[in-house]
C-alpha cells in the first residue's frame, strides 16, 4: 500500500472565508457532515476544488460531491435550506459519474434569487470522507476562486470496507416523510446514527442501495418525499440497528415533518424541568437567590366620611405624591427622570381627577374613588390596542398605587431585599425598576413584559440582567433558592452546576472590567478595526442630558425630544423659552457636532392640555406627530422659528415624526422654508424624517430624494410591522425589534438612502443594544443614537468589529425566520468576536 500524497483543495468560488462555527445551522457547525470551511460567496459559479469523479450531484442543483482517485470525498453545499428551492436558481453543468478537473465549473446559481428565497447563501466545502487537513489561508477574509485553501493529509486507506458475513435483516418499509427527501442535513443525521453500530448497514430505495454510513452515498439515492425505503443490516447488532434507524426515518431524521408538527407544537414544553426560558430584556448573567416580590393587597373601604373630608384626603395624597416625584426627578437622570416626569404629569390628568371627584360626590371614600378612577382608566388604555397607551397604563397603575398608599397611610418604602437577589415578579413597573438597589439586586425575571418595554430599557440602562415572558411557574419558586440567570440566552437555570456558576461569575467579572475599560476610553472615536467610522450620538430630553452625553463620549445629539418643553404644563412654552433652550443645547454641542431636533411628537395618545383635541378610538393610529402639527400649522411654525434660532450654533438637523405620506413631508418643508426666509436665513438646516411607519420604510426610495437623512425609530416600526403590542401579556415577548421583517425594512431603507447619497441613523431602542451593533453596522447604518448611559459601551463595541464581518452576519440574519434565531446567531457571533477581544485604542 502506498502513502497518498497531500492533496490541495482549491476555493470553489470567490467570497469571504468563515469558520464553520459561525454557520447558523447546528448540523454544519457541529461538523456532523464533516469538517471543512464556509464561504460567503461573491461569485456565482461553483467550481471543482479537486480532480476526480462526480460521485453525486443533487437533482435540485444545490449540492455536489467530488471523489478523487484515492477516495477523498468533498461535498459542496450552496446556501442553507436551498433544497427548498427545488432547483430554481441553479443550473447543473455536470452529471453523476462524470470526471472533472480542478477548477472546472460544476454549478451556476443566481445569487440574488437564492439570497431572497433561501435562508442564507453561505456555501460549505466539507471533507466528508473523514481525512484531516491543514488550512492554507487565514481562517477569515477574502478568497478568490481557485485559490488553494486546504491541504488534505490523507492516511493510507483500505481499498474496500470489510463486509460482515451472515444473513441480512430488513426493516419494515418506511414512507419517507421529509418534504425534500434525504438532502444533506437529514442524510448526515442518518449516516452519523448508522456509524454508531458495528453492523454493515445499507439503505434501499427500490432497486438502488447505499452504504448507510456514507453521507454522499445516501444523497446519491436522490430520495423524495413519499419514497418507500428499507434499512438492512448484517452483524451482531443488526437488529437494534435497523430498529433505531427505521424509527429515525419515521421521525424525519432531525427535521420537523408536517404530520407531526401540530402534535409536537401541542405537547412541547416551553421550558425543561431545570431551565425556564423567556426573552432577553437586558443582557448579562448572575448567580443569586430567588426573591419573590409582589405588591401587597390593599384594603379599600368604599364609603367615605363626607365629601369635604375625603376630597381633602385625596388632594393631600396627590400633593405628597407630586413632591415625591419631583424629588425623584432631581436625584436621577436619563430615562429614569423621563419616567418620573411622566408620572407627575399623570397626577394632573383632568379626566382622571374629574372621575375621582365624581365618585367623591357620591359619598365614596378617597381611596375608593381614586382606585376606581385609575383602574377604569388603566383598563381603557389597555383595551385601545396602543403600545404607548399600554405603557401609560402601566405608568398609571404605578402612580395609582403610590397615591393610594398615601391615602391609606401606608409607607411606600422600597422592598427590604437580601444580598444577591434575583427578583421574580408577575410584572415590574417602571418606577419599581428604576428604584432598585443594584448593590443588592443582581437581576430580575418577569412573567409579563417585552424586550422593548420601558422596564427593559431601564434594565439595560442600569446594566441589570433581565428576562421577561417566562412561564408562570416561575412565581412558585421558593424564596432563597439558588438560581443562575443567563439573560443572554433568555434562561433561568433552577439547578445550576458548579461549572455553570463559575462560568457565570467569570463572565460577570469580565463584564465589570469591560465596563471600566469602556468608561476609560469613552472619548475615543467609534471606528471599526478596518477603519469604518460610525457616529454614536445620544437620545436626550434636556440640556442636563446633553452635558452628560458629552462627558460620556457622545458625538452629538441624534434625537432631541422637543416635547419635553411642552409636557407638564397648562400653557404652551413661549417662543422665547423654546429658543433659549434650543440655543443653550446647540452651544453646548458646538459647531462641529450634529443636533437632530425632532418636532413635536404628541397627539391623541399624548394629549396637551392647551391643544383642544377630540377623543379617538385608537389614538396611536390617529392624529399624532406630523399629522397633528399639520392640522395645527401655527404650532409647527412656532416650533420651526424657535429651532431655527439655534442655526449656526451646531450642525442643525430637523426631524419630522410619524411621516407616512410624501405630501406630509412636502407641506412641512414648505412651512420650514417660509419661516427660514422670514428670519433671513440663507441656508436651511438639514431636514429628515423618522422611519417608524412601514409605508415610509417601503417607500424609502421615493422619500430619499426629498430628505437629507433618515432616522429609524425601531420601537414603533416593530409594533406596526408585527401588529403586536409590546406590552401585551401574551405577545410582548414576540414584539421584538430583532425580527427579520423589521431588519429587512431597515436594510431596504438604508439601501434607498445610500443610493441617493443620504445617511441613515437608528434612534430606537435597538441602537442601544450591543448585541445589535454588528448587525446594524453590517446593514449600512451610519449613526447610532443611543440611551445616554450606554454611549461608552456602544462605542467600545464598534471599535472591536470589522466592517466586512458585520456585513456577513447582517446578510445571514436577514435570512432567518424569527427574532429568537437572530438573537442566537448574534450571540454566537458576539462570543466569537467581541467578548474575546480587548478594547482597541485608536
Amino acid at each position: 500500500m502506498t502513502t497518498i500524497q497531500p492533496l490541495e483543495l482549491l476555493a470553489p468560488l470567490a467570497g469571504v472565508l468563515l469558520p464553520l462555527d459561525l454557520v447558523p445551522d447546528p448540523v454544519f457547525s457541529s461538523r456532523l457532515m464533516g469538517d471543512g470551511i464556509c464561504i460567503d460567496p461573491t461569485s456565482q459559479t461553483l467550481c471543482a476544488p479537486l480532480t476526480g469523479m462526480i460521485s453525486n450531484i443533487q437533482d435540485s442543483g444545490h449540492a455536489v460531491s467530488v471523489t478523487d482517485d484515492n477516495g477523498v470525498q468533498v461535498l459542496m453545499h450552496i446556501g442553507l435550506d436551498t433544497v427548498n428551492l427545488a432547483g430554481k436558481g441553479f443550473t447543473r453543468l455536470v452529471k453523476d459519474g462524470q470526471r472533472v478537473v480542478a477548477g472546472q465549473p460544476l454549478i451556476e446559481f443566481d445569487a440574488d434569487f437564492v439570497a431572497l428565497n433561501a435562508r442564507s447563501l453561505l456555501t460549505l466545502m466539507l471533507v466528508v470522507s473523514g481525512e484531516s487537513f491543514d488550512l492554507l489561508a487565514p481562517g477569515t477574509g477574502l478568497v478568490a476562486t481557485g485559490q488553494p485553501l486546504l491541504r488534505v493529509t490523507a492516511e493510507p486507506r483500505m481499498a474496500v470496507e470489510e463486509v460482515e458475513e451472515g444473513e441480512a435483516l430488513f426493516s419494515r418499509p418506511v414512507t419517507l416523510p421529509n418534504a425534500n427527501g434525504l438532502h444533506a442535513r437529514p442524510a448526515a443525521v442518518f449516516a452519523q446514527a448508522a456509524k454508531g453500530f458495528n453492523a454493515s448497514i445499507c439503505l434501499h430505495k427500490q432497486t438502488q442501495s447505499a452504504n448507510a454510513k456514507s453521507l454522499v452515498a445516501i444523497m446519491a439515492l436522490q430520495t423524495v418525499q413519499g419514497d418507500t425505503l428499507q434499512v438492512s443490516a448484517v452483524g451482531d447488532d443488526a437488529a437494534p440497528a435497523i430498529k433505531a434507524l427505521a424509527a429515525l426515518l419515521v421521525e424525519g431524521c432531525g427535521e420537523a415533518i408536517a404530520v407531526q408538527a401540530e402534535t409536537l407544537e401541542a405537547v412541547a414544553p416551553v421550558s425543561s424541568a431545570s431551565v425556564l426560558r423567556g426573552v432577553c430584556a437586558s443582557p448579562g448573567s448572575a448567580f443569586g437567590q430567588v426573591v419573590q416580590v409582589a405588591e401587597p393587597e390593599l384594603i379599600v373601604i368604599e364609603l367615605g366620611g363626607g365629601e369635604v373630608l375625603e376630597r381633602a384626603a385625596l388632594e393631600r395624597a396627590l400633593q405628597h405624591a407630586a413632591e415625591a416625584l419631583i424629588s425623584l426627578q432631581a436625584s436621577v437622570g436619563g430615562v429614569q427622570k423621563e419616567i418620573f416626569r411622566a408620572h407627575q404629569e399623570l397626577l394632573e390628568d383632568p379626566t382622571l381627577l374629574e372621575h375621582a371627584r365624581e365618585l367623591l360626590a357620591q359619598g365614596k371614600s378617597a381611596a375608593f374613588a381614586w382606585n376606581q378612577a385609575t383602574l377604569a382608566t388603566v383598563k381603557l388604555f389597555q383595551g385601545l390596542g396602543s403600545t404607548l397607551l399600554a405603557e401609560r397604563a402601566a405608568d398609571l397603575a404605578d402612580v395609582g398605587q403610590r397615591v393610594l398608599k398615601l391615602i391609606l397611610g401606608i409607607n411606600d418604602s422600597a422592598w427590604d431585599l437580601p444580598e444577591q437577589a434575583i427578583l421574580i415578579a408577575e410584572q415590574l413597573t417602571p418606577s419599581q425598576t428604576a428604584s432598585l438597589d443594584t448593590r443588592k439586586v443582581l437581576g430580575f425575571v418577569t412573567v409579563g413584559g417585552g424586550a422593548t418595554s420601558h422596564v427593559a430599557i431601564l434594565a439595560r440602562a442600569m446594566r441589570l440582567p433581565a428576562i421577561c415572558g417566562v412561564p408562570g411557574q416561575v412565581l412558585h419558586l421558593a424564596n432563597g433558592k439558588q438560581v443562575l440567570l443567563d439573560a443572554d440566552k433568555g434562561e433561568l437555570h433552577l439547578d445550576p452546576d458548579l461549572a455553570e456558576i463559575e462560568h457565570s461569575e467569570a463572565c460577570r467579572q469580565q463584564h465589570a472590567l469591560r465596563r471600566q475599560r469602556e468608561a476609560e476610553h469613552a472619548q475615543q472615536a467609534a471606528v471599526t478595526r478596518d477603519g469604518h467610522h460610525v457616529e454614536v450620538t445620544a437620545n436626550v430630553a434636556s440640556l442636563q442630558e446633553v452635558e452628560q452625553a458629552l462627558s460620556l463620549g457622545g458625538e452629538g445629539v441624534g434625537l432631541l425630544r422637543s416635547e419635553f418643553l411642552y409636557l407638564e404644563r397648562n400653557r404652551a412654552p413661549s417662543p422665547e423659552e423654546q429658543s433659549r433652550t434650543y440655543c443653550a443645547i446647540a452651544r453646548a454641542l458646538g459647531v462641529e457636532r450634529n443636533l437632530v431636533v425632532r418636532t413635536l411628537d404628541v397627539g391623541g395618545d399624548k394629549p396637551l392640555a392647551y391643544v383642544p383635541m377630540a377623543s379617538e378610538t385608537n389614538p396611536f393610529l390617529g392624529l399624532r406627530g406630523i399629522r397633528l402639527c399639520l392640522e395645527r400649522p401655527e404650532l409647527l411654525r412656532e416650533q420651526f422659528r424657535a429651532i431655527l434660532a439655534s442655526a449656526g450654533l451646531a450642525r442643525l438637523h430637523i426631524m419630522l415624526p410619524m411621516v407616512s405620506l410624501l405630501s406630509e413631508l412636502r407641506q412641512a418643508r414648505e412651512i420650514l422654508e417660509e419661516e427660514a426666509l422670514a428670519l433671513g436665513l440663507t441656508e436651511l438646516p438639514k431636514l429628515g424624517i423618522m422611519i417608524e411607519v412601514p409605508s415610509a420604510a417601503l417607500m424609502a426610495d421615493v422619500f430619499a430624494p426629498h430628505v437629507d437623512f433618515f432616522s429609524i425609530g425601531t420601537n414603533d416600526l416593530t409594533q406596526y410591522t408585527l401588529a403586536m403590542d409590546r406590552d401585551h401579556p401574551r405577545l410582548a415577548s414576540q414584539a421584538d425589534s430583532f425580527h427579520p421583517a423589521v431588519l429587512r425594512l431597515i436594510a431596504s431603507t438604508v439601501k434607498a438612502a445610500h443610493a441617493h447619497g443620504k445617511w441613515v441613523g437608528v434612534c430606537g431602542a435597538l441602537a442601544s443594544e450591543t448585541l445589535a451593533v454588528p448587525m446594524l453596522i453590517g446593514l449600512g447604518v451610519d449613526e447610532l443614537s443611543v440611551s445616554v448611559p450606554l454611549i461608552p459601551s456602544i462605542k467600545a463595541t464598534v471599535r472591536e468589529l470589522d466592517l466586512a464581518d458585520c456585513q456577513i452576519i447582517a446578510r445571514q440574519v436577514l435570512c432567518l425566520e424569527e427574532a429568537a434565531q437572530v438573537r442566537e446567531a448574534l450571540r454566537l457571533y458576539h462570543m466569537a468576536t467581541v467578548e474575546t477581544l480587548p478594547v482597541v485604542e485608536h
